[in-house]
Order: structure tokens, then sequence, then C-alpha cells
């Protein structure tokens, strides 16, 4: 099972993506993103803006809730603040042995420190980030996104893990859908004992 971190507002093109895969795709629809995909508080990005609530903890809680329900491998998969979550799940969560964080949010404040000390051994698992080559232009905080995220994939492999970056073309808003279907197709590859590669930052 692949999970995909999903708003109700503006939904990813999950049916298109997950076309041909073998493994079974659900999303998971989750309302304000900016409080339920948070690992903690955090100023917002701009004056006017909604702070980050930081309630991922109860996002991942109703998650392990579907987990129990339904027989693994387990996956997960997010873009942007849900690629974030699909990470601090993948870390919170060892039944999650797969995780697909595409254009994630890992500039968020205080994440890389706090990966840096809480990642767990991760033998036996895989991770799999993405991120467009124009997004570190869109300025602070996004600035340091690829350094950010090349941090949190060596953080990782420090810990056992598997991990493969591909840098791809556009920014944030753009090849939204490619992202997704190359991460899906990932996560399938590896569900079913196969090992993509991909070129690394």
């Amino acid at each position: 099972m692949i999970y995909v971190i999903d708003s109700p507002e503006h939904p990813l093109p999950v049916a298109d993506a997950s076309e041909g895969l073998r493994s079974r795709v659900t999303s998971v629809p989750v309302a304000n993103w900016g409080d339920a995909l948070t690992p903690w508080p955090a100023p917002a990005l701009r004056p006017g803006e909604r702070d980050f609530g930081g309630r991922a903890d109860a996002t991942l809680a109703s998650l392990a809730e579907l987990l129990d329900r339904t027989p693994g491998p387990h996956a997960i998969c997010g873009y942007s603040l849900g690629g974030l979550f699909a990470l601090y799940a993948f870390v919170r969560e060892p039944r999650l042995s797969a995780c697909a964080c595409l254009s994630g949010s890992v500039w968020y404040e205080g994440w890389v420190e706090w990966l840096r000390t809480n990642a767990p051994d991760c033998v036996g698992r895989y991770a799999f980030f993405s991120v467009g080559k124009k997004e570190k232009r869109a300025g602070l905080p996004f600035r340091h996104v690829e350094e950010d995220l090349a941090s949190c994939a060596d953080i990782l492999r420090e810990h056992g893990c598997r991990v493969d970056v591909a840098l791809g073309p556009g920014n944030h808003m753009q090849h939204l859908a490619e992202r997704l279907a190359t991460g899906l197709s990932v996560l399938d590859s590896v569900n079913w004992g196969q090992s993509p590669i991909y070129r690394r930052m």
C-alpha cells in the first residue's frame, strides 16, 4: 500500500500518476496543511498569513489507524508540506518501509536539526527525494532547499537507509504530476523488491 498525503482543496492527480502500478495507492486527504502536516509550531512565512500549527502528531495518529487495518508493506508519499509530513511520518512510524518526499518543505524551521537528532535505525528501509532545480530561486527560506534536502539524505544514509535523490527541472509549482508519478513508481518498485537508481545531488 502507498499512502499519498493529499489536499481536499487542491487534490493531486493520484489516479493518473498511479496508473499501471502494481501497488495499491490511496489518497489520504488532509485539510489545513499548515496546521495538520507541520511537526511543531513555527511563524508564518509572510506577514498576514497564519502561523504553522504544528499538529503533525495528530495526523500521524490517524495514519497509524490506517496502518493497523491494512497489511503491509506500507509506503508514504507527499508533495511540499505533504512531503515534509511524509518524511516525518517515515521517521516516527517504523511500519513505513519507504517514503517519497517530493519537493518537500525540508526548509521548515528546525527540521534538519531535528532529523539529525531523531533519525532512527533505518536499515532495510528506503527514501526517495526529488526537487526542482529552480526551487531554490524562490528566496528565503526556500533558498537552501537543495542543501537541506541533501543534508536529510545524508542523515538517513548514516542511519542505514537506502536513499535516492532526483534533481529535476522547474520550480515548486511546475512538473508536479511528473514528480508524483516518478515518486509513486519508485515506491511501487521498492514494494515489489526492486531497487530503482536515480542520480544523486
